[in-house]
């Protein structure tokens, strides 16, 4: 028995078992440390990109420009529908996904309303200014609606509680509708409609709006996220008080 344990080994050079051993044990730790650098290197790259953000905020300083919004639907339609909105908020997201699709194609598209959106990125939302800068940008290329639905069905991936750097999903849904992502990025991040945004929010006090969503039909003032058919009501009086004789 201890002849075959001895000749297990012939042939094999002294001290082969134990430079195999260090030689692993060294690609081992060489492994390691470029992992754990790599880590520090990764860390390093998100700490400096976050401590670049900066949140948005309200420049006084901008000129005045006038509140039009974004615009759906016939020049001719007898009432128009104004809604405020902010693009973080779950309630606008629930409207726009659940209840516009049928807004659009069975009242604006048959002429009956036009649809004027504004948007009203509130204060407890700190991601939502970038989403409306990236809608406001995305209008620049004529692909604003493209871009507000991709922005709210999206929400849950650059809101605040995902992120601390919405304009990454910004560029993503950007491209994915078609637009010169370049040209987009560049108009985001010099917040090149910033003063048009601040014209919606300035509109949105004037009118007496302190909730998102809300609606202005028919002169009157909806808060909150309605449904179809409270929406159709509510369009329904507005135009029989248009048709009603005076």
């Amino acid at each position: 028995m201890g002849k075959d344990r001895v000749g297990s080994n012939k042939g094999r050079r002294p001290g082969v078992v134990k430079e195999t051993r260090k030689s692993s044990n060294r690609a081992f730790y060489i492994a390691l440390a470029a992992v754990a650098l790599g880590g520090i290197a990764v860390l390093s790259y998100l700490t400096t990109r976050s401590a670049s953000r900066q949140v948005i905020e309200v420049d006084p300083t901008l000129p005045p420009v006038e509140a039009v919004g974004y615009v759906l639907g016939k020049a001719d339609a007898p009432i128009e529908v104004l809604e405020f909105a902010d693009f973080e908020c779950p309630g606008c997201a629930q409207f726009a996904i659940l209840t516009a699709p049928d807004v659009k194609q069975r009242l604006v598209e048959t002429g009956q309303i036009r649809l004027r959106l504004m948007d009203f990125p509130l204060q407890m939302h700190r991601n939502a200014w970038t989403a409306s800068l990236s809608a406001a940008c995305a209008n620049e290329q004529g692909k604003f609606w493209e871009m507000h639905d991709a922005i709210f069905a999206a929400q849950d991936r650059w809101n605040t509680q995902a992120t601390g750097n919405p304009l990454k999903v910004m560029v993503e849904l950007a491209g994915g509708i078609g637009l010169d992502v370049s040209q987009f990025a560049n108009c985001v991040e010099t917040r090149k409609y910033q003063a048009n945004v601040q014209a919606h929010m300035k509109e949105a006090e004037r009118r007496g709006v302190s909730a998102t969503p809300s609606f202005i039909i028919g002169g009157k003032l909806i808060p909150g996220a309605i449904g179809y058919d409270t929406f159709k009501a509510y369009v329904d009086s507005a135009l029989a008080g248009v048709s009603a004789p005076r």
